[in-house]
């Protein structure tokens, strides 16, 4: 069982990450936030690696119990896809953060494998989740058009996350929602 430390330790920690990054944060930045030494925060996690593992594997559960709530709550696609868009929008309104593993993707390529593994299945049930949702609103009838599925689900997660990086430069959240209304609008009938 996890202590209150390690999740104040994983809270700090995402909130450096969604505003700054993965490599811009050290166990030192750390210690002052959270009010413990360096040597504690090696006990919870031995490595930024390990650290950063536990924050991608407890976002992406997150997350996916934020689909299954939206799912339960929501019967119809588009309402769906709304509470969806507002998940993001929220995080925005958050003092500018942006999605954990879309920052963190930003990094890819000098983050460790473990890490990297949790960004790409975040990703991938995020791109399915909306796949299954576009096509559940294609055979009701309450969305309209004639693309894939599954390439418009790429789109739209990509868009989102590109949105939320053009909103936070700008410091504008509702540049994501200007973003989600015209794929909405060209992409629909």
């Amino acid at each position: 069982m996890e202590s209150v430390t390690y999740h104040k330790l994983l809270d700090s920690a995402q909130g450096m990450i969604q505003s700054n990054g993965f490599n811009a944060f050290s166990y030192r930045d750390l210690s002052v936030s959270v009010g413990i030494t360096t040597a504690s925060i090696h006990y919870h996690f031995p490595s930024k690696a390990d650290m950063g593992e536990a924050l991608t594997k407890r976002y992406r559960e997150g997350f996916n119990e934020v689909l299954r709530r939206i799912e339960a709550e929501n019967s119809d696609a588009p309402t769906r896809i709304e509470q969806y868009v507002n998940q993001f929008l929220q995080t925005l309104e958050h003092g500018g953060e942006i999605c954990l593993c879309g920052m963190l993707a930003s990094d890819y390529q000098t983050l460790p494998e473990n890490v990297r593994k949790h960004i790409r299945a975040f990703f991938a049930e995020n791109e399915a989740w909306l796949e299954m949702v576009l096509k559940q609103g294609k055979s009701d009838g309450s969305l309209i058009f004639d693309s894939d599925a599954k390439d418009l689900a790429i789109v739209f997660f990509s868009m989102i996350e590109g949105a939320m990086l053009g909103a936070r430069m700008f410091e504008d959240s509702n540049r994501l929602r200007r973003a989600v209304d015209c794929w909405r609008s060209s992409v629909f009938s």
